[in-house]
């Protein structure tokens, strides 16, 4: 497992040159460029001492866990009723009761005799000498006897110690994010406290004279940042820590000195705009100038170009400046590759196969990711494909992705729906 410096970088970076493409790569294939990301990509955090289960919702496991005891620890009742020792074949039958019962919390200490019954409560012990449970609805108790009209299997109602989780069985995997429901199996078993992950420190910066933050005085030429308050809530909703690193306007020396703040402070940086090859592309000209970039040039629709770089030893995703573009870049490619820096599992997000309720005339060559939500058991699109369109993001509830072959598609065609909450949202 990674240790940590003193800075709390982690002490197996990434290699300067782990983005770098193949000589004679051109446009690289949605699958295929998540492959050589994936490949290229290992946790970059350190582990925390153990972490009480209070404090650990959305963190991600370092190191498996095994159950310290059994759940259930002893043979219960499923059922408020009475306990016997089965099997049940001869009916009716009359069994007597043992004065007392055994309740959950507090169990019958003596020994049921052969051929006898005993008051039992859901959740119960089973007393020692029964292994089988008759549901109160199902039996009469006359003059303190137990009468029973119909066959039990022996075992019935009653739940065996261990039947969900034996002593010493791994019960969660290193690399898994913890959510409400895997905290409950933890403390189940009495575990009181787990290693995990340091949370990733991700920093979003946003660049471009053309783009200011919401507050400022803006000009007819210039357009509101939506992309760094959208980024910074995808950060922190996915369970990292956010490291906003500002706005930067087209100059060389202000761009760096963000880059440089991001290297110190963070493990990865999100950045948006200024990666193409333009005049006043400054992320592209200083990760070149000072770092090793990479601009992956892949077939998908929107989204180019998407740079991969390091920077002083800290990696950075460069992301398109249009927001429907970088929405997807960043949900596509950002989430797996974030969750395996953190220290998780790279994932392929769960996708649902639905029939459409629109058409389309798709063209060969690039895969394409359109805004798209479901409404009586169909897939519709919104209805403007442009990725300036913020509109559409607020709009979908999931994107349809359709491979890069052509496809003609009309109301009814099976098609790839793929909903935010497969990503982690």
């Amino acid at each position: 497992m990674n240790s940590t410096h003193n800075n709390g970088k982690a002490m197996n970076p990434l290699r300067n040159d782990c983005f770098a493409l193949p000589p004679g790569v051109n446009w690289t294939p949605v699958d295929e460029a998540l492959e050589r990301l994936r490949s290229r990509l290992h946790p970059v955090v350190g582990v925390d001492r153990p972490v009480p289960l209070s404090q650990v919702n959305g963190r991600i496991l370092a190191r498996d866990v095994h159950a310290p005891r059994a759940h259930p620890p002893s043979n219960n009742s499923a059922v408020d009723g009475y306990a016997f020792a089965g099997p049940l074949t001869e009916v009716p039958c009359t069994l007597p009761l043992v004065d007392g019962r055994s309740a959950a919390g507090e169990p019958y200490t003596g020994i049921v005799p052969d051929g006898h019954a005993i008051r039992i409560l859901t959740g119960a012990v089973i007393p020692a000498g029964t292994d089988t449970v008759v549901l109160e609805e199902d039996c009469e108790v006359i003059d303190g006897h137990l009468q029973l009209n119909g066959t039990l299997k022996a075992g019935a109602n009653a739940r065996k110690a261990g039947e969900d989780i034996k002593a010493e069985d791994r019960i969660l995997a290193a690399g898994t994010r913890l959510t409400p429901t895997q905290i409950s199996v933890l403390a189940s078993v009495g575990v009181e406290s787990v290693e995990v992950y340091q949370r990733l420190r991700i920093g979003v910066l946003s660049t471009g004279d053309e783009v200011k933050p919401v507050g400022s005085t803006v000009t007819d030429w210039q357009i509101y940042d939506a992309n760094r308050p959208m980024l910074s809530a995808l950060v922190e909703q996915l369970g990292y820590q956010l490291v906003d690193l500002g706005h930067a306007p087209d100059r060389a020396e202000e761009v760096k000195a963000a880059l440089e703040r991001g290297a110190e402070q963070c493990d990865l940086i999100l950045t948006s705009g200024g990666v193409s090859a333009g005049d006043e592309d400054h992320v592209s000209k200083m990760l070149k100038a000072h770092g090793d970039i990479s601009n992956w040039r892949i077939a998908i629709k929107p989204g180019r170009p998407l740079a991969l770089a390091m920077f002083q030893g800290t990696p950075v995703l460069g992301l398109p400046g249009n927001p429907v573009a970088a929405w997807v870049c960043a949900l596509r490619f950002g989430a797996p590759a974030m969750a395996l820096l953190a220290g998780g599992e790279w994932f392929e997000p769960q996708a649902y196969v639905m029939p459409a309720n629109f058409s389309k005339n798709k063209k060969p060559g690039r895969s394409e990711m359109l805004r798209a939500r479901t409404r009586d058991g169909q897939v519709e699109v919104f209805g403007s494909e442009g990725s300036g369109r913020v509109t559409g993001l607020a709009w979908s509830e999931g994107l349809v992705e359709l491979d890069e072959s052509a496809r003609q598609i009309e109301p009814g065609t099976p098609v790839r729906f793929i909903p935010y909450g497969s990503f982690g949202l």
